[in-house]
């Protein structure tokens, strides 16, 4: 502005000059700066106004209102004074009428491309999630499901969310109990864990798993008891060929499906997704619909490492780390164990209840070896982009770190923006290397309601108590972001709040009470942390003027309800740089 300003002085004293004496000159050139400094404030294309004004900027927490232009935040302050400087002609006012608005919520983990199938998938959740309470009822809802929807004989019916941890008399399900009423279908149930997989006959015979089926390194085959025919339960390293081969949209459904995945997420008041362990064929999938502009969120695919070579043919690194449509890949994901609920996380101490398989001093087992998990590493350093590094025992966070320490001996301080995926079974010692390294916990504290009491029986009180330590990373500096890990859990991002707010288990009990955090806390972990995550903080995670316009109205505010209510609140608007993607229904 100051070149601009000089510019016009020189063109008018060359003008004027010589046609007037020097006392009129210089008042035009005192002039002059003070009107093109004066430009006129932009009129907004809309200023919210009514309710409360949570910013997540610690400077300017709450405001009275906000006004967008095109798409970004043009002002965030008091009421009168935006309405006078932004309110146009053409200004929408938005009487949020005791409502509160926030900026849009960030996902810091999940698998987006599980969310363009479920709609074709059965939901055999355990309550209150889903109906799945018990076997008879799983069955019950799969043909229910084959009935409603007149599934030809040989084609896969799929069903996520199965939970053995909560199956009554520690009765689970197994290939008998799928074959009495599937004879004639591929039925495949995916475990909560998504690690794993039961399959029935006819799936076990289409994937080609038989009792002559070797169990690979990192993989469980659960066998029936005393023979070697394959049971039913097929997970880790054996499940991962069948993962990549599950039945994708076609080109003429993708488009469709796409949306309708990335409406659950809007449903949810998430304006930017992430895609947990991307394989090529499923990235190309992500592109096509994206290059057709039919994304209405923010997408973020982590290509999985053993995919890696596959996917830079067509994606060289140059290209990562951009938008092309709403869709970035953002890095690498590199998986080392398995579930602690599945009993095959890794851990420096035996699980108390033996491995899924009947395995006695069971510990889990790494997914990969070590010295193939350090060239893994590696070679993402190598290429300098984000890892995320998926690790649930404290084993396997440990053999992270041995990783790390090998692929990044000349720097360990380096920020690499690694993401410890999980890190659910951190000791106290390790969050004093996520400091040291720069690694950002993503924690799921989720885990404290859904599957607390197998986390007690498994791994006793202690360990199961101090699961997702977010209070101590919090006090320690870090910056932890929550993740529900969808289709792992469902997309509801007040229960993942309330859960780490509250610490409260399926049965009632408290789970590492001291461990809990705020509501403003708990909201920083789904918002400003996870851009920072992203190093996306300059754009999103927070009302501040220039940021994007991604937003989420809710009904409430959480942080002046009762922290129990705060699973309750309901997204009632979710708005997509200043476009709105979901409404609910109005006597929602």
């Amino acid at each position: 502005m100051k070149k601009r300003i000089g510019f016009c002085a020189i063109y008018i004293l060359r003008s004027v000059s010589a046609s007037v004496g020097l006392t009129v000159l210089v008042a035009i050139l005192l002039v002059v700066p003070a009107q093109v400094l004066a430009k006129k404030p932009a009129a907004a294309d809309v200023i919210y106004t009514g309710g409360d004004i949570v910013t997540i900027n610690d400077v300017q927490p709450s405001a009275e209102a906000l006004a967008v232009k095109d798409g970004k935040i043009l002002a965030v302050g008091d009421r009168a004074t935006i309405q006078k400087a932004h309110k146009g002609a053409k200004t929408k006012l938005v009487d949020l009428a005791g409502k509160t608005l926030l900026p849009g919520f960030l996902d810091a983990h999940s698998h987006y491309i599980s969310s363009l199938t479920v709609a074709n998938q059965v939901n055999v959740y355990a309550p209150p999630a889903g109906p799945g309470k018990d076997i008879d009822s799983i069955v019950a809802e799969l043909v229910k499901f084959r009935e409603s929807h007149k599934i030809p004989k040989g084609v896969v019916i799929q069903a996520y969310g199965y939970d053995d941890t909560v199956m009554p008399g520690g009765h689970l399900l197994n290939r008998d109990d799928l074959d009495r009423a599937f004879p004639d279908h591929p039925v495949i149930v995916g475990h909560v864990s998504m690690h794993g997989a039961v399959l029935n006959s006819a799936a076990l015979k289409k994937w080609n798993i038989t009792a002559e089926t070797p169990t690979p390194p990192g993989g469980i085959i659960v066998r029936k008891p005393e023979t070697n025919e394959p049971y039913g339960l097929i997970m880790e390293m054996a499940y991962l060929p069948i993962f990549a081969s599950l039945p994708k949209p076609t080109s003429k459904e993708e488009i469709a499906w796409s949306r309708a995945g990335q409406l659950l997420y809007a449903k949810a008041g998430i304006t930017t997704a992430h895609e947990g362990a991307t394989h090529a064929n499923e990235l190309e999938i992500m592109k096509r619909v994206a290059t057709a502009g039919s994304h209405l969120i923010d997408v973020i695919a982590y290509p999985f490492i053993t995919d890696l070579d596959l996917v830079l043919k067509s994606n060289p690194v140059k290209e990562w780390g951009r938008y092309h449509n709403r869709l970035k890949i953002g890095g690498v994901k590199v998986t080392i164990d398995g579930s602690p609920q599945g009993r095959t996380a890794y851990f420096t101490t035996p699980y108390l209840t033996g491995g899924p398989g009947g395995e006695t001093n069971w510990r889990g087992e790494l997914t990969f070896p070590q010295d193939t998990i350090n060239q893994m590493v590696k070679r993402v350093y190598d290429l300098g982009v984000p890892l995320n590094l998926h690790a649930n025992g404290d084993g396997a966070i440990d053999a992270f770190m041995t990783a790390h320490e090998a692929a990044a001996a000349g720097d360990l301080t380096k920020d690499r923006r690694v993401t410890m995926i999980h890190a659910q079974f951190t000791r106290t010692d390790q969050l004093e290397k996520y400091i040291q390294y720069k690694i950002t916990p993503s924690f799921y504290t989720l885990h404290t309601y859904y599957f607390a009491e197998a986390h007690m029986a498994n791994r006793g009180k202690e360990q199961a108590t101090y699961i997702s330590p977010m209070r101590d990373a919090i006090d320690k500096g870090l910056r932890p972001t929550n993740h529900t890990d969808f289709v792992v859990a469902p997309l509801d991002q007040m229960f993942m709040l309330w859960s780490a707010v509250n610490r409260v288990s399926r049965a009632g009990a408290e789970i590492g009470a001291d461990q809990r955090v705020t509501p403003l806390e708990g909201l920083k972990a789904m918002t400003i942390n996870v851009a920072y995550q992203y190093g996306e903080q300059a754009s999103k995670g927070s009302l501040e003027v220039g940021k994007l316009a991604d937003l989420v109205i809710l009904d409430k505010n959480p942080l002046t309800v009762h922290k129990m209510a705060i699973k309750d609140i309901n997204v009632i608007e979710t708005i997509k740089e200043g476009k709105t993607i979901y409404r609910a229904n109005s006597s929602r």
